[in-house]
């Protein structure tokens, strides 16, 4: 079970992120051209929500049940945890549930907006620093 959640969370990972990078560049590209926002605009914002949302959800299954999450959290009162340990075991769901709630805040924010370009500027500060975030903790060694 554990090989099939690790295999299928760095599966979805790919898709997330591309997703997410796609609500990124359409925020500011809407947001610079100053178009109106549309419905297609909230549905890729949405699927970006989403599937970061289901990532969050394999990764959080995925640590409960890993010999490197809770098991390596026991090391550090023993002083015993590496970059990489301590990359997966605290950084990497730290840092990327800190992102998801950014991500979730845009999304919620946006909804009390009416201006189309607040709209975008919300998802592009939002869901920008939230990919800035899962980017910079994404444990590179292993995914490649």
């Amino acid at each position: 079970m554990y090989d099939f959640i690790q295999k299928f969370h760095s599966g979805w990972a790919y898709l997330a992120l591309l997703v997410l990078l796609i609500a990124v560049v359409n925020s500011f590209i809407g947001m610079s051209s100053k178009k109106d926002f549309t419905s297609k605009d909230r549905k890729i914002a949405l699927f970006a929500l989403i599937a970061i949302h289901t990532q969050l959800l394999v990764g959080l299954i995925l640590y409960f049940v890993s010999p490197n999450g809770l098991n390596m959290i026991k090391a550090v009162g023993m002083g015993g945890l590496t970059t990489e340990s301590r990359l997966l075991a605290l950084e990497h769901p730290l840092i990327n549930i800190i992102a998801i709630v950014l991500i979730t805040i845009g999304w919620s924010k946006h909804k009390k907006l009416i201006a189309s370009e607040s709209k975008f500027k919300t998802f592009s500060i939002f869901y920008g620093l939230g990919l800035v975030l899962i980017l910079s903790r994404i444990p590179w060694k292993i995914w490649f």
